[in-house]
């Protein structure tokens, strides 16, 4: 398992993110490297990419599979492009258990 995908802030995590926006199926999918060896969680929203949907859905989507409220996650770069990074607020201690959970049950 890794834990790239994510990276320890003052104030919680900040987790990067491939989205894939008007798909079949909303869900985390896999870990993805890109050609400059930068990991990215895949993640897929059944929603259009307009007007920010596509974004609320992935925070929606997040706050569930981590169980968190949404008001705890924000996007912080990324808001017009599929590479995205997440701020999720809290005590690291905390955050990091349930990432590793949900990075788990992706095989």
């Amino acid at each position: 398992m890794s834990t790239e995908v994510f990276e320890q802030t003052e104030g919680g995590i900040r987790l990067h993110i491939r989205l894939t926006p008007n798909a079949r199926s909303e869900g985390i999918e896999r870990i993805d490297i890109s050609a400059e060896g930068t990991k990215r969680l895949r993640a897929s929203v059944t929603v259009v990419p307009e007007k920010g949907k596509a974004n609320k859905a992935l925070i929606k989507l997040l706050a569930k599979k981590l169980r968190l409220p949404k008001s705890t996650i924000r996007l912080i770069a990324g808001e017009q492009s599929r590479n995205k990074t997440i701020a999720i607020d809290g005590h690291p201690d905390e955050l990091i258990p349930a990432l590793e959970n949900m990075l788990s049950s992706l095989g």
